[in-house]
């Protein structure tokens, strides 16, 4: 039986978060009542002229850097046909031939190694409308009974990357997009929040033998809304290629929708080739020189990258820890408490836990040290609530340690007791094999001491009462 190996390549769509549009000055803004955040020029109305955003060029050229892109000297503007209903002027807005950025590297750590993933272009251009299927069991057009069209998102800016087949499993692929997303965020040009449609991922898949040279036919994925789907969506891909090559079959070359309830891919359309788009320089549009004193500030303004970071995070809390503690943006969490103290692996659990959905003031750092400190030494409840507290004002750390936990064996003994007596039924069946008894033992003895007793010490005097 032969040996596979997945080859992959990436589309990824984002969504910059600018002022205004690409081309217009329309409010580029999400979750607004629909077809309000339109103009003549965004509709496409007969001599309406495009003018281009200069902050969506130059956040295009910050992003190029961060990926290690060389940067154009010059850089033209497209058009790029196509007839949806989701683009009223018939075209699209793009780049071609002589897009702003090229030849990239972007490096992925890797507790076995990194991972070099090329980076064939990284080129801006306008999105297209939202279309809105209506009816059917998916919410895709398959099925659907209508279909309606929001214009708001039409002609905001969108950076499109677009890498080189480099990479060799669904798990790389969601490794690499998890730190792309984050050095996006990083540098302050898109949220990426991809359940809004700020970062896009398609996913262009082929298998070839072990040693094989060159490429197979490739299929492309779309519609896959997390990084999760897009893992999974690679792998039923992968197996259906391998399957079909094995039994003496032809893959096509088409767009496929991943379907996540069955794990299956089905076929949407023929995959376009860029002689189907009809490309030609958008006459409106003059086109970009970026400037070098303008390339060497955007270059000097770029922060430390996430992918350093977290090899550096990796002595002090292994790897898998400082992969999460960056790609999730917990990490200045972990450094605000190590500042003032705490050691690296219990301020890393602390963020990746209990403040996983909490931002705590800077301010309350010391706070926040001291009771984590002594946590083992107050109420649960005073601690949960503390953490809650330092995202929303000072946080008064001896108030709350003032919250101590009971763990006297010999004021707690008397109350484990009474809970016993009081409940014979559920004594007699905790001995007779329900061990899950225990915690409702627990929770009676808590619920006596208001929440004050110490759970371990409870837990050790019911365990050696109920024998």
């Amino acid at each position: 039986m032969a040996e596979w190996e997945p080859v992959v390549g990436l589309e990824i769509h984002v969504q910059l978060k600018t002022r205004t549009k690409m081309f217009c000055r329309c409010a580029n803004a999400y979750a607004t009542e629909p077809n309000t955040q339109t103009c003549p020029v965004c509709l496409a109305f007969p001599g309406a002229l495009p003018t281009p955003n200069e902050t969506a060029i130059e956040w295009t050229l910050k992003l190029g850097l961060a990926l290690g892109c060389e940067i154009a000297p010059r850089a033209l503007f497209h058009r790029k046909h196509y007839p949806y209903p989701d683009l009223p002027k018939g075209y699209q807005i793009s780049q071609y031939d002589e897009p702003l950025c090229v030849n990239g590297s972007f490096v992925v750590p890797g507790d076995d190694g990194d991972f070099e993933v090329g980076i064939v272009r990284a080129h801006l251009e306008e999105d297209a409308a939202k279309t809105i299927h209506v009816g059917g069991a998916t919410g895709r057009i398959v099925g659907a009974a209508h279909s309606n069209i929001d214009f708001n998102r039409g002609g905001t800016p969108l950076v499109e990357i677009v890498t080189r087949p480099d990479i060799h499993s669904a798990e790389q692929a969601r490794r690499f997009l998890q730190l792309l997303r984050q050095t996006i965020v990083e540098l302050g040009i898109s949220d990426a929040e991809m359940e809004k449609g700020q970062l896009r991922a398609d996913a262009n898949v082929s298998v070839r033998e072990q040693g094989e040279a060159g490429y197979r036919t490739r299929t492309e994925l779309k519609n896959m809304n997390s990084f999760s789907h897009i893992a999974r969506g690679i792998d039923a891909e992968v197996r259906r290629q391998v399957a079909t090559w094995e039994v003496g079959g032809e893959v096509v070359q088409q767009t496929l929708d991943y379907e996540v309830k069955s794990d299956t891919v089905t076929p949407r359309r023929r995959k376009e080739e860029a002689d189907d788009y009809r490309y030609f320089p958008e006459p409106d549009l003059v086109p970009v020189e970026p400037a070098a004193e303008v390339i060497e500030r955007l270059r000097a303004d770029l922060p430390e990258l996430p992918g350093t970071r977290i090899r550096v995070l990796a002595a002090d809390v292994g790897f898998d820890h400082a992969v999460d503690l960056v790609t999730t943006g917990n990490e200045h969490k972990a450094r605000l408490l190590v500042e003032h103290g705490l050691d690296w692996p219990t301020a890393a659990n602390v963020a990746m836990n209990q403040l996983a959905a909490i931002d705590p003031l800077p301010e309350n750092g010391p706070a926040l040290v001291a009771i984590i400190e002594q946590r083992d030494a107050i109420t649960r409840e005073a601690l949960t609530a503390s953490f809650a507290d330092s995202a929303v004002g000072p946080l008064d750390a001896d108030a709350v340690l003032a919250h101590h936990v009971v763990a006297d064996t010999s004021e707690l003994e008397p109350l484990v007791d009474r809970v016993l007596a009081d409940s014979p039924g559920q004594v007699a069946a905790f001995r007779g094999g329900k061990q899950g008894l225990l915690g409702y033992f627990v929770g009676q003895v808590m619920k006596e001491t208001q929440g004050k007793a110490d759970p371990k010490v409870v837990n050790e005097l019911l365990r050696t009462k109920l024998g």
